[in-house]
């Protein structure tokens, strides 16, 4: 995604989106491991808080320097998993960022419960999309929020064959791309059909379907191509490996069909996918997921095994993938959840492997910091 840089106050805009779509996202494995998921609707209240984060200008005296090891307390999680943790060094490539820097202040309510949804910022404005308000119910719709005055603003409709969740989507500071994703309620099937965005005059254009459809795949726009990479195949569990680009500008596309790259190393949906000095990251994720209860006419969810990652992946100039430093734990959900941040990709929240008794989603209640200069 193209993200602002270099001045503190885009810093500060971009960052509200990494935690108001990472709460989001939490939000969800909340209500999808609950036991009661499939057969009560389940609403956000309305004074529900947003938050954001202001991230502190990098001390000069400390420029450049390695940033620290972190040391998982054993101790703090046993009692929180009652399950036996080993300690353990982190790799210097991440780190947490200190608490105490971090500033925290609320922002106006969103106008619905949104659920699974997808953002982008471009300039001083959020754009929402989708999401589920309740189990039965999906919005079709767009809302915008304004940085500037701290308002929710103008609301425009989707396309009615476009998703409405799982949606892989991506900026290049006008023109959004919307890629494949749920269509309905529940655990419906995903389309195949794709969509762009003219921010300014807010008109939407076909743009040519996926040979396949996804669930919540990585995508990106990198070297004058639209990449999308794994997700979910057609029944919202099994992890896919395929990985296509597209070459398109200014909101159009220059071919009639997708070509195919190399396969990601690991497949599966909810993951960080980031280009930054013109090298493409993909960055956590899960195999699996929840799908429809087979026979259900309503396609039911029917919860299934899943498993979190914590591996890091960069498409080289060779286009070969290439193991990064893993992160200290796994991480999925965090598709919409990252901001560039001080040559920094930083990563909010997500939710990590499940309690071992319990078996609910964890979520990671910290904020994590990888190091663009450690790369090399």
């Amino acid at each position: 995604m193209v993200r602002s840089s270099g001045k503190q106050k885009s810093t500060k805009l971009v960052f509200v989106c990494v935690v108001l779509l990472g709460f989001g996202l939490v939000a969800d494995y909340l209500w999808a491991s609950s036991p009661y998921f499939a057969s009560y609707l389940y609403r956000v209240p309305a004074d529900n808080p947003q938050s954001t984060v202001i991230i502190p200008k990098q001390d000069p005296h400390h420029a450049g320097t390695e940033p620290p090891k972190i040391r998982v307390e054993a101790d703090k999680a046993k009692s929180f998993l009652a399950v036996d943790v080993h300690d353990r060094s982190l790799s210097a490539t991440f780190a947490d960022l200190p608490a105490p820097e971090l500033e925290w202040e609320k922002m106006a309510n969103a106008p619905v419960p949104r659920l699974d949804g997808a953002a982008i910022q471009i300039k001083d404005l959020l754009y929402v999309f989708a999401g589920y308000e309740t189990i039965n119910l999906v919005h079709s719709h767009v809302d915008i929020y304004n940085f500037t005055d701290n308002t929710w603003g103008e609301r425009f409709d989707m396309p009615k064959e476009m998703a409405h969740s799982h949606l892989g989507m991506v900026t290049d500071g006008r023109y959004i791309y919307v890629v494949t994703g749920q269509y309905g309620p529940q655990c419906r099937g995903p389309t195949a059909r794709n969509f762009v965005l003219d921010t300014k005059t807010k008109q939407w254009q076909d743009m040519p379907p996926l040979p396949v459809p996804r669930y919540a795949p990585a995508t990106q726009l990198w070297r004058g191509r639209l990449h999308v990479m794994g997700g979910s195949k057609e029944n919202r569990h099994t992890p896919a490996l395929e990985h296509w680009s597209l070459a398109v500008k200014d909101g159009k596309a220059l071919e009639k069909e997708w070509r195919p790259e190399i396969p990601i190393p690991r497949g599966g949906p909810h993951r960080a996918c980031v280009v930054v000095n013109d090298q493409l990251l993909i960055i956590g994720g899960q195999e699996g997921d929840f799908m429809a209860k087979p026979g259900s006419p309503i396609f039911k969810c029917s919860r299934r095994n899943e498993i979190v990652y914590d591996a890091v992946h960069m498409l080289d100039d060779e286009m070969k993938w290439k193991p990064l430093p893993p992160m200290p734990k796994p991480d999925s959900h965090i598709e919409f959840a990252w901001a560039i941040v001080n040559n920094s990709i930083v990563i909010a929240g997500g939710t990590t492997e499940k309690h071992p008794t319990t078996k609910k989603m964890v979520l990671v209640g910290e904020v994590f910091q990888f190091n663009l200069d450690t790369l090399v």
